[in-house]
């Protein structure tokens, strides 16, 4: 059977059509990989504040030990513009996890950090999904409960 000159065509429209499709469904998965492994360098550096805040809870050292966690693919010590990074460190008491502020911890009570950024989207018309805005936060927060112990005596020295 012979095709005509419009049944050729056709099927050139149907491949270009579906590859936009393929195409951006493409960049939404890799968008999506990206925002996950920026999430999970949040988390390990929220993790490694919060490891570090359990033994000495103080909050200048626990955000300098958050921000020396991981340059990549985050650079974490940038503290301004787009692509800022922020630390906030509180303390929670006992089961209610109330914060308080964090020189006045004891031990048993709760250390928290919470590392936020700001996601830049690339994706192609990701906008329609977020309201308009060009990028998604990200945040992490981990709580850890401060120890007690000789430890804690020679490290926050």
């Amino acid at each position: 059977m012979r095709k005509t000159i419009s049944e050729r065509g056709q099927s050139l429209v149907e491949f270009s059509i579906s590859l936009v499709i393929i195409l951006w469904l493409l960049a939404g998965a890799v968008e999506f990989g990206i925002a996950l492994f920026q999430y999970i360098q949040l988390r390990d550096a929220a993790q490694e504040g919060a490891l570090y805040g359990s033994i000495c809870p103080v909050e200048a050292k626990i955000i300098q030990r958050v921000r020396t966690a991981s340059s990549s693919p985050i650079d974490l010590s940038v503290t301004s513009g787009t692509d800022a990074v922020n630390v906030v460190v509180t303390g929670k008491v006992g089961s209610t996890a109330t914060d308080k502020a964090l020189n006045v911890v004891t031990p048993g009570d709760g250390v928290n950090v919470e590392v936020t950024y700001n996601h830049t989207l690339f994706m192609p018309f990701a906008t329609l999904f977020t309201g308009g805005s060009t990028t998604i936060p990200i945040s992490a927060s981990v709580t850890n409960t401060v120890l007690d112990g000789d430890l804690s005596k020679t490290i926050c020295q």
